[in-house]
């Protein structure tokens, strides 16, 4: 059972209220998704399990601007320590404040994954009066808060902190405010110059009254009064809040002494990095929510947040084995999810990776879209249609659109040059690196394929046939073909490859690579220890032993060689060995010495004998 189901059982009877929120100071990082793709699992868990339950969203755009966001360093500087709904947006965004500029881009992801969820402002919630019952209640109280912080998280304040920051009514600043005073109606506050180190405060001392949006509460302590306030059941948080007298122990601890109620149930999680790296919306580290939902598609994306555990991080590298790995696996998850084999844990995965229920259709592998986008003169759609066997339908065009455009995003933005399907106008240079094994594999392969049939299956089996024939390790052979074509070592599928070449221009590459025959026939021989370990550990499978042809590596008289050996297995394939010989007399004797190591008969016909 999938993790958000497990929680299912932890969770009490009645309405469900899960809440999340961010504070928009920047462009909103990829890692801010997890969350909320967690409590949307939470949600979707609760709705399927005839559950009511509701989801909520918050800006926190009441939090101060505490560093300048990337880009406009000279712009925001003036409005550091301001609350950010009061910060203006940058230069040429229609945004109303600097909190709307980002949180937009951030909402227009939810509705691309599929994320309902009601939003609210933290300006609106102060400035409506809400929150004035839980100010006051925790200004009462302001003691008790001083020695919880103590307790839980070691933070020692002075008797006369009380936790509330004001509006400064001169500069507008909240960040750089101390409250040092409360009479029931009213704050005392001072806006001093070194509160903080990344603000400076405008020395005003002031009185006024806490409530209607004057003045917000630390976010630890609004914290708390969100749960009371809204009535949270759910609300999990990552793994830097969740540490040992953290901001989640201080809130929970608050929440109890003040106004004498439980928290909600807590999922803690792991971060989602990227490339190793966690992200930081002001500072622009890693990488936004807006590039990673650019470059993954929304069934994707979802897929890759929610199927581990939530208390195990996820590292995503936008490399090409690591974007293809992610698509194979989630169309792997798609087939098993209506196979009758396939888990509960499975189904579940997929259907909380998919936007909405679209049922059984035809996965175009993104592997093959990554080549094919690579190859303009071809019709992408027409080309996976041969491979359906029949025309897609409107949702497998539109999904194989959207890889399409997954996979120019990848090209453009995180390919390095040698992670691009380019098929070389010219046999590459470095195509000189390989060996005569390779070589001889290769012009082997050109003669096979000018008379196989010109489609990918068929060319892909045609490849393995000669790889066993050569011989030759499969990983070299596809290496060899990869680099001279595309001069890389890997690459998409080789059947799929060649196929979308003209054959003329296939063949002829593949042939193109000169091969000195007693070079490759030295290079693939094998002594016979080695021939008869390789025979031995195939034991029962072996059918047929056949000498076919001895290849002499030297002039003269009795000339040491290699003797071709095919090798006929049960399940109707057949290999190639290559038996090396230091004399042509010795032939028969070392043919007889390898029949008795591996108890197995070598036809020897007369003209080798």
């Amino acid at each position: 059972m999938l993790w958000c189901y497990e929680l299912l059982q932890e969770i009490r009877d009645g309405e469900q209220l899960i809440n999340d929120s961010k504070t928009p100071s920047g462009r909103v990082h990829v890692g801010a998704l997890r969350g909320v793709l967690i409590h949307d699992a939470m949600f979707r868990a609760l709705r399927q399990s005839d559950r009511s339950a509701r989801y909520s969203f918050g800006v926190d755009d009441y939090d101060p601007l505490d560093e300048l966001p990337a880009g406009e360093p000279d712009f925001f500087r003036p409005h550091l320590g301001k609350p950010l709904c009061d910060v203006p947006a940058p230069p040429g965004s229609a945004a109303s404040d600097v909190a709307e500029h980002y949180i937009g881009e951030f909402f227009e992801i939810f509705e691309e994954l599929g994320v309902v969820a009601e939003t609210y402002r933290m300006r609106d919630v102060y400035r409506s009066g809400r929150f004035n019952e839980a100010i006051d209640a925790i200004l009462g109280k302001a003691d008790a808060v001083r020695r919880l912080y103590l307790e839980v998280s070691g933070s020692d304040r002075p008797e006369s902190w009380h936790p509330l920051q004001v509006v400064c009514e001169a500069c507008g600043r909240i960040g750089t405010t101390r409250v040092f005073g409360y009479d029931g109606s009213e704050v005392d506050y001072t806006c001093e110059p070194g509160l903080v180190a990344w603000a400076t405060g405008c020395g005003h001392t002031g009185r006024v009254s806490p409530f209607d949006g004057r003045a917000k509460l630390p976010w630890k302590l609004e914290w708390a009064a969100k749960w009371h306030v809204f009535g949270v059941t759910i609300e999990g948080a990552g793994k830097d809040h969740n540490t040992r007298g953290g901001a989640r122990d201080v809130a929970a601890a608050c929440l109890r002494e003040i106004f004498g109620a439980e928290p909600p149930l807590n999922i803690p999680y792991e971060f989602f990095l990227v490339g190793g790296a966690k992200m930081s919306s002001s500072r622009g580290v890693g990488a936004a929510a807006r590039e990673i939902a650019d470059l993954l598609t929304p069934e994707a994306l979802r897929f890759l947040l929610l199927r581990a555990r939530p208390n195990r991080p996820v590292d995503f590298h936008a490399d090409e084995a690591q974007i293809i790995k992610v698509y194979n696996d989630l169309d792997r998850y798609h087939r098993r999810a209506y196979d009758p084999s396939g888990t509960e844990d499975e189904r579940q995965v997929y259907q909380l990776s998919e936007v909405t229920p679209e049922g059984e259709f035809f996965d175009a592998s993104f592997q093959l879209v990554l080549t094919l986008v690579q190859m303009p003169h071809l019709d992408i759609e027409a080309e996976f249609e041969k491979r359906k066997g029949s025309p897609l339908g409107d949702v497998e065009r539109r999904h194989l659109r959207a890889r399409v455009a997954s996979a120019h995003t990848w090209l453009e933005r995180y390919a390095t040059e040698a992670e691009r399907t380019v098929v070389q106008k010219a046999l590459p240079a470095r195509a000189a690196e390989l060996g005569a094994a390779q070589r001889g594999f290769l012009q082997r392969l050109a003669q096979a394929l000018r008379d196989a049939p010109w489609e990918e299956d068929a060319i892909q089996a045609t490849i393995f046939d000669v790889a066993r024939l050569t011989p030759l390790p499969q990983r070299d052979a596809f290496e060899a073909v990869y680099r001279v074509v595309l001069d890389r070592d890997s690459g998409p599928k080789a059947g799929s490859l060649l196929a979308f070449l003209e054959r003329d221009f296939a063949t002829s590459r593949l042939a193109e690579l000169p091969c000195a025959e007693a070079e490759f026939f030295e290079e693939t021989a094998v002594d016979a220890e080695a021939c008869g370990r390789w025979l031995g550990e195939l034991g029962a499978r072996v059918r047929s032993v056949r000498a076919l042809e001895f290849h002499p590596l030297e002039a003269g008289a009795d000339p040491r060689g290699a003797l071709d050996l095919r090798v006929a297995l049960d399940d109707d394939k057949t290999h190639l060995r290559r038996l090396r010989i230091e004399r042509r007399s010795a032939l028969a004797e070392r043919v007889a010495e390898l029949e008795t190591r591996c108890s197995v008969r070598i036809e020897l016909p007369d003209e080798l004998r």
